[in-house]
């Protein structure tokens, strides 16, 4: 038995990248670099790797190395002509199948590769470092330059972390590409390095063997080579390429056409071959004289008698492969999708065997039939059997084969007897306008091992890859020997989908090329490698120019059904693809492709390959990141033929990838020496370094590192390159330590270069405890580099005092004077006050991040001891008064005389920190045995006794007033915080109070004024009304207000609001709170405060004019006129007070009336500052709420009179308004008269353009004004007077001073309008058509728009006939002639009024005629809105009559009372009778409708229902006229006398008779016959 070699060592692989980039060293840039190549030790390394060595490749291995597939048989290997090689661990692969007579080919494989993931950037980290300011608020927090994470930087990114698109980039410098849409440009290796089969070609394909043999038609794979030929023969060949045998000559095959198909036993033996014909062959290799086993197509009429199973003669066996290990079992498809399974019996020679055949897919052909459906037209895609793997599996003696056709997936069993284990349908979601194809491949079950030492194995299980059109789909055989429970039981399997994919086009072929590696041939002849863990794609080539061997099989079998989209199958495709699976094989990962005239063998590029095919291009920076990705395991592992195991490619990977660092080196600095010049480019040598680190960071090889590459860039003056790149390692904290000697140079050239904070940022993220600390500590003072300082002895010393110790002596001599002016001295000091808010918290300084506790206590210990311990190595020497006195706590005098706001301000944070709770929160976290006497008195320091320390240190005169205000505020809010911790005296408390009223600074006045109430929320002074004063000189507006309002001083609370100027809104609540109806408030009170409100009335208004508006409209609406006299000087501020309480939507005016002085103001105001609303607002006011004679001289001078015509009905002056209004619009006529007579002095055509539609559009709203006023005197009118005295009067007066107030008012309205347009227009007319003598003027008009306004006053005079018609017309009725007698009167008058003033009317001529045409129009509209509306309403009502006429239908064919039938069969014959009569009264009815003669027939009169029921006319019988008459026997007399059917609305049936009984077995009242009333039994 030939098992598939076990696949484990090959590993898991990812992606590989697609990008090709400029390589280190540009050749193009100087003639020294034409022709250069790479070291000859790492290429020939390299080629170590690949195993060639000076002898050819051989091109099964794939690239393996050292955990490359074994051979399974020495003789297996293509060696070429000079023999077998030695054994080695390597594999080695000759360039050909044949040294001698094979080349390789010459035509490159186009590569389109797709990235999986991409890499990271290097994350760079922010710091901000702030110095604390002289006046610091309490409120703040300390902040270190650096914090806890490195996840921010303010510097430019590092030149190697730069993203791939700021530069051009290399292979490796955009190892993980973007998953962009961007053509990728082609990699600098081959995906699969072809090889042409030369000496295969020339025997199969020359002429000679074409003409001898026919030409080559489907090829079979294994230990041996085999081609099927068109005539029928069968060619094998070894893997020397050498023809072992030919198999067919002589006998039956050449008679069976040509070979479709051919397998290989699994023992390479026996060989089978499928014919076009039906018929298969079996043969063993060494007697190829005649068939071993021969199995013949057979009759279609056998086939369908059922005689014997078998292909159908002529039907092409398309598909064969032996099952398991027997060279007697096979399993074959055609062309007409059936599938047979072949078992021949044991016996001697051919002639005793028996074959049993059984049809396992399919059905023969039915002979056609007008009666029986059609099949389905089906074929077979993709056939396979399940091939045998090293692992023993339940499947092995199942004989498992699978089977594709266009609608299924099926997996038969063949032993013991035929069984379909799995079955899956086609995805309906096939590609939109794609290719119907199909494919599949089994991969067996394997053993693998975890580990080297192979102790521990496991065992895969086998899976399945198939695929319709464009998706593929991964099915996995769950192992039954693994699951079942008990052995005696028959094995069931478990098939599990487990991925999908979807390529960009239809896949023909699928074949694997490991346990992970699947190779996909899609229908363009394109080669897909894709990772099957995760379904990516690792790398793509075209396959076009090898011109693979293609046959189309399917379409005619197949075109009906893949037309048919409109069908059952509407997933099929409206093409069929050829068929390649017969030219696609895969063996031992190797692809073996079949061409119209060539055989070519494929292997994919292993990782030596592509390392060496960088190095070649002299892309060394590329090769690094390459390689370094395959150390990771972060590129392709398994299709680059690396072990998925970490150690073993460590291992593999790691001496090469040092070889190559070295060579690159040596290369790019030994190239700049020889020059004499930089002539490689920086960026060069930062994508190098970049490289080189992050190779060594991989490795874990910093002595190669610091060693080698920083030796390299030192000597070569490129150490700034170098550091650059090594940053954001180390801020990453891929690098935590470095050599002594780098630290120096790291110092030195960052120092040199002005980048101190960087530097120091470098230092606090590296392993203090490898460091020199003498040598990092002489270097980091020369350079002021504290804050590395101070973390280096913290982490490496677990010293927190020394160095603080050693900067408060540099700030003491600073302020001697010894170093006067040094700022760098002061820098230095002040950061100790960051320093001690850090470890006074638990933190490490300057990272931010938690100590542990043990260390956090400790440090705090030691420096709480430092400054409050009363002592120190140095005493400080006080001068008072002359006299040098000798003082204690000098470490705290020094801190403090250095800032001592800054200092209380960490004393402040600090104090949140529970260590200072006392010995119960402490002493569990230090070892008693091991702490020291200042330990010992560190621990017993707490909040009361520093607060105590600090009363007592500072006192004047040492501090001034502006260092112990800080420590009064300092106080006053920890006391607050920590009263149960800090007990102080009254007189204390009561004299911090008074220092923190008298502060020096208003730039600390709002913290003292905090101060203040963080202390009085604790303490209650004896007399708080003593310090009322105080506050009050101090400003502190909030403890006044606290102080006041806890008195109920509720007067002298709402003074202080009104000083209190910068918040105006605690004033307006302070209102709202005192004088709101539920406020507490006794009169007296409230009366205070009212009057606080008046004296401080101009105040309030100018703390928020709105708000003090609403605010006095809400609590006090009296004041108005307090706060309006203040404001007195300002109409603005009036205005706007007084819309506030009058006309604004938050007005509350629903309590009371307005005040009318307010409201003539305020209409006087709007005149002045928004006369547009003057209008609006007056509609809104009511009668009486303010005075005509008051505002209408505003009125009139700002032009509002439209606002003043309006008063004037309201007051009842109509005769007067509209006087009022005719003569402004008279004005408006006169002034668009004169602006248009004037056009000629005024050149601006845009202008008077503008001008004139403003005047056109007053005018209009004028008009407007006008018919309102006339609609409501006419609605007035019609409500004071009878319609038939109206009409009789009207009937009898033609006289104008007859006519009614409503109808002089429209008269005079109308003419007013009439009049502007005529007048207007005469010149509008006149000007365009120019006849007037000034040319100027003419030309001015013509430039108007004159069209447009002359349109625009008609349209007015138009709008007023309108309203007019409207208002006086009446609804139509019979007598026309009593409508419309206002109307017409008015319209005489009017007539009669323009003829005296003017003998032209056509103006007006033409404005009357557009309006009764308009009136005509809508009437015909509104009369054949109605013809429609009838007749639509017509055809629902002859719609539901006809459904009227059609009855209900019968709920049965019985009668509920009598139980027989009223139809149907069963009914009896007089049925049939009763029928044949109506049909017969129906045809003399229609003779005499045609004759005219309609005399009513005596016998059809109707039976007057009237019930829920419908009665039937009185007939014998009603029946359907469809009914089909049967043979039942005849009904009795009895049953024919039951009368006609009833069918009630519920429908249920009755006869009439029955009904009838039924009603009178319920007392029912007796019924005429002529008028009976039927109601259902069944329903009351």
């Amino acid at each position: 038995m030939s098992a598939v070699q076990d696949e484990a060592e090959a590993g898991h692989t990812d992606p590989i990248f697609e990008s090709k980039a400029s390589p280190l060293f540009d050749e193009s840039s100087d003639d020294d670099f034409d022709g250069l190549q790479p070291p000859s030790r790492v290429t020939d390394s390299i080629k170590e790797a690949r195993g060639i060595n000076g002898e050819e490749q051989d091109p099964i291995s794939n690239g393996r190395t050292v955990r490359g597939y074994a051979k399974q048989e020495q003789d297996e290997a293509f060696l070429g002509e000079r023999g077998k090689a030695a054994p080695s661990p390597v594999q080695e692969r000759p360039s050909s199948a044949d040294g001698s007579l094979s080349t390789p080919d010459d035509t490159p494989s186009l590569q389109n590769s797709v990235a999986s993931s991409r890499g990271g950037l290097a994350r760079l980290s922010s710091r901000g470092y702030h110095l604390a300011p002289p006046l610091r608020p309490f409120d703040q927090r300390f902040q270190a330059r650096l914090s806890p994470s490195p996840l921010h930087s303010p510097r430019p990114l590092s030149p190697a972390f730069l993203n791939a698109g700021s530069r051009r980039p290399s292979v490796a410098s955009q190892v993980f590409p973007d998953d962009g849409e961007t053509d990728a440009p082609d990699a600098a290796w081959e995906v699969v390095k072809w090889t042409k089969l030369r000496n295969i070609t020339g025997q199969a394909f020359s002429e000679m063997g074409k003409r001898n043999f026919g030409r080559p038609t489907c090829l079979a794979v294994s230990a041996i080579i085999t081609l099927g030929t068109s005539k029928g023969i069968i060619l094998v060949f070894d893997y020397h390429q050498n023809l072992k045998t030919i198999i067919g000559l002589g006998t039956k095959a050449l008679e069976s056409g040509s070979v479709t198909c051919v397998a290989i036993a699994a023992d390479h033996s026996t060989i089978a071959g499928g014919h076009a014909n039906g018929s298969i062959f079996t043969w063993d290799i060494s007697r190829p004289s005649r068939p071993f086993l021969q199995i013949q197509s057979i009759d279609l009429s056998r086939a369908q008698s059922s005689e014997s199973d078998g292909h159908v003669s002529d039907t092409a066996v398309l598909h064969l492969g032996f099952l398991g290990t027997r060279h007697t079992a096979l399993v074959s498809a055609d062309e007409k999708g059936m599938a047979f399974s072949h078992l021949a019996s044991r016996g001697m020679g051919v002639v005793a065997r028996a074959v049993h055949t059984t049809r396992i897919l399919g059905r023969y052909p039915a002979a056609p039939s007008a009666s029986v459906r059609p099949r389905k037209s089906s074929s077979v895609l993709a056939f396979s059997p399940l091939p045998l793997g090293n692992a023993t599996c339940s499947t092995d003696g199942m004989g498992l084969v699978a089977m594709l056709t266009p609608y299924l997936l099926v997996i038969v069993s063949t032993t013991p007897v035929a069984q379909t284990q799995y079955k899956t349908a086609r995805p309906k979601e096939p590609e939109a306008h794609g290719a119907m194809s199909g494919a599949l491949a089994w991969f067996p079950a394997m053993r693998i091992s975890n580990n080297v030492s192979e102790k521990s194995k496991t065992q895969s299980n086998a899976k399945l890859a198939y695929s319709w059109s464009n998706g593929l789909i991964i099915v996995d055989l769950i192992d039954a020997l693994a699951t079942r429970d008990e052995k005696s039981k028959p094995a069931e399997l478990q098939f599990r989908p487990s991925k999908q994919w979807k390529a960009e086009e239809g896949i023909v072929a699928i074949q694997w090329l490991g346990r992970h590696v699947l190779a996909v041939l899609t229908i363009t002849q394109r080669l897909v490698i894709l990772e099957e863990v995760s379904l990516r794609v690792a790398d793509s080539s075209d396959l076009i120019q090898k011109h693979i061997f293609h046959v189309d099989l399917f379409s005619q079998q197949l075109n009906p059904l893949a037309e048919s989209l409109d069908g059952e199958d509407s997933s099929m495709h409206g093409a069929v693809a050829d068929a390649f699976y017969m030219s696609f094989r895969a063996y031992k990962g190797r692809l073996f492709l079949l061409g119209f005239n060539e055989i070519s063998i494929g292997t994919l590029s292993n990782w030596a390959d592509r390392l060496l095919a960088l190095m070649e291009q002299g892309n060394f920076v590329g090769a690094i990141q390459l390689a370094t990705s395959y150390y990771d395991g972060d590129g392709d592992k398994l299709t680059v033929g690396l072990p998925d195991e970490d150690s073993q490619r460590h291992a593999l990977v790691q001496d090469k990838l040092v070889e190559m660092m070295s060579a690159s080196l040596k290369y790019a600095f030994g190239k700049n020496k020889e020059a004499r010049t930089s002539r490689i480019l920086d960026i060069q040598l930062e994508e190098l370094a970049a490289a080189c680190i992050r190779a060594c960071i991989a490795m874990e090889d910093m002595d190669f590192l610091f060693d080698e590459a920083y030796t390299w860039y030192l000597e070569g003056q490129a150490l700034g390159i170098f550091l650059e790149i090594l940053e954001p390692h180390i801020l990453e904290r891929d690098i935590v330590v470095l050599p002594p000697s780098v630290i120096k140079d790291l110092i030195s050239n960052f120092c040199a270069r002005g980048f101190d904070g960087r530097l120091e940022e470098i230092l606090c993220h590296l392993d203090p405890q490898t460091m020199d600390i003498d040598q990092i500590t002489r270097l980091c003072k020369s350079h002021g580099l504290y804050d590395a300082l101070f973390y280096v002895w913290n982490q490496a010393l677990g010293d927190f005092t020394t160095l603080l110790t050693d900067l408060l002596e540099i700030e003491d001599t600073h302020i001697d004077g010894a170093s006067k002016g040094d700022k760098s001295m002061a820098k230095d000091a002040s950061k100790i006050f960051p320093y001690l808010s850090y470890i006074l918290t638990g933190r490490v300084y300057p990272t931010g991040e938690e100590m542990p506790e043990d260390n956090a206590i400790k440090a705090k210990v030691d420096v709480y001891q430092l400054l409050f311990s009363g002592r120190s190595n140095s005493q400080l020497d006080i001068k008072l008064n002359g006299t040098t006195i000798n003082s204690s706590f000098s470490n705290l005098r020094k801190i403090l005389d250095l800032d001592a706001p800054s200092f209380l301000s960490t004393l402040n944070e600090a104090f949140e920190d529970s260590f200072l709770n006392g010995l119960s929160d402490q002493g569990a976290h230090v070892n008693g045995a091991t702490r020291t006497e200042d330990q010992q008195s560190g621990l017993l320091i707490n909040r009361q006794y520093v607060v105590s320390i600090l009363l007592e240190v500072m006192v004047p005169p040492n501090y001034g007033r502006e260092d112990i205000v800080y420590l009064d505020m300092f106080i006053a809010r920890n006391l607050a915080k920590f009263s149960q911790f800090i007990l102080l005296p009254g007189s204390v408390l009561h004299r911090v109070l008074e220092e923190l009223c008298n502060f020096s600074s208003h730039d600390i006045a709002d913290d003292c004024q905090l101060s203040v109430e963080y202390l009085l929320s604790i303490y209650q002074p004896p007399d708080p009304t003593s310090l009322v004063q105080l506050f009050s000189d101090a400003r502190f507006y909030r403890v006044l207000k606290f102080i006041y309002k806890a008195e109920k001083q509720y007067a002298q609370l709402l003074r202080v609001c009104f000083e209190d100027i910068d918040n105006p809104e605690a004033l307006f609540e302070c209102i709202g709170d005192c004088l709101r109806s539920n406020s507490g408030l006794n009169e007296k009170q409230k009366s205070d405060v009212r009057r606080v409100i008046t004296d401080h009335a101009l105040e309030l208004t100018e703390a928020g004019l709105i708000k003090a508006a609403s605010a006095m409209e809400r609590y006090a609406p009296d004041l108005h006129g307090v706060l309006l006299d203040e404001l007195s000087n300002d109409d603005h501020a009036q205005f706007l007070y007084l819309h506030e309480i009058l006309d604004a939507d938050s007005a509350n005016r629903d309590s009371q009336f307005p005040n009318i002085r307010f409201v003539e103001q305020y209409v006087r105001l709007l005149c002045d500052y928004d006369p547009h609303h003057v209008n609006d607002y007056i509609e809104k006011l009511q009668a009486g709420d303010l005075r005509l004679e008051a505002v209408m001289p505003a009125l009139e001078n700002s032009g509002v009179i439209d606002a003043a015509v309006v008063l004037m009905a309201r007051e009842g002056k109509l005769r007067e308004a509209i006087d009022r209004l005719t003569q402004h619009l008279r004005t408006l006529e006169a002034a668009l008269v004169g602006l248009l007579d004037g056009a000629n002095e005024s050149p601006d055509v845009a202008n008077t353009q503008e001008t004139s539609e403003d005047l056109v559009e007053s005018v209009q709203k004028y008009a407007r004004v006008g018919v309102w006023l006339c609609q409501g005197q006419s609605k007035q009118k019609a409500l004071s007077e009878s319609a038939q005295k109206s009409r009789t009067r009207r009937r009898k007066v033609s006289k104008t001073e007859d006519l009614a107030m409503d109808e002089l008012l429209w008269l005079d309205l109308i003419d007013a309008v009439v009049q502007v347009t005529k007048h207007s227009t005469d010149v509008l007319e006149v000007g365009s058509a120019g006849t007037m003598s000034d040319t100027s003027q003419t030309s001015t008009l013509k430039s108007l728009d004159t069209a447009k306004l002359i349109r625009s006053l008609r349209t007015i005079v138009q709008e007023t006939f309108t309203a007019l018609l409207i208002t006086t017309s009446t609804p139509h009725t019979g007598d026309t002639h009593d409508a419309d007698v206002s109307f017409l009167l008015i319209l005489r008058a009017f007539l009669n009024r323009a003829s005296l003033s003017s003998p032209s009317l056509s103006n007006l001529r033409a404005v009357l005629s557009a309006i009764f045409s308009a009136y005509s129009y809508e009437e015909s509209l509104l009369a054949l809105a109605n013809q429609l509306l009838d007749k639509d309403l017509f055809v629902h009502v002859a719609e539901a009559t006809a459904l009227r006429k059609k009855g209900w239908r019968p709920l049965g064919q019985v009668c509920e009372g009598c139980s027989r039938r009223v139809w149907g069969p069963g009914a009896g014959g007089d049925l049939w009778d009763a029928w044949a009569r109506k049909q017969q009264k129906d045809l003399e009815s229609a003779i005499e409708e045609d004759s005219s003669a309609r005399l009513p027939n005596p016998s059809s009169g109707k039976s007057a229902s009237n019930g829920k029921g419908k009665a039937v006319e009185s007939r014998d019988m009603l029946v359907s006229g469809s009914m089909t008459l049967a043979k039942e026997p005849t009904t009795t007399r009895e049953e024919s006398k039951l009368g006609p059917v009833i069918i009630f609305a519920c429908r249920h049936v009755f006869h009439r008779s029955c009904l009838e009984e039924m009603q009178r077995a319920e007392n029912a009242r007796p019924h005429d016959s002529g008028k009976a009333e039927y109601s259902c039994p069944l329903e009351d």
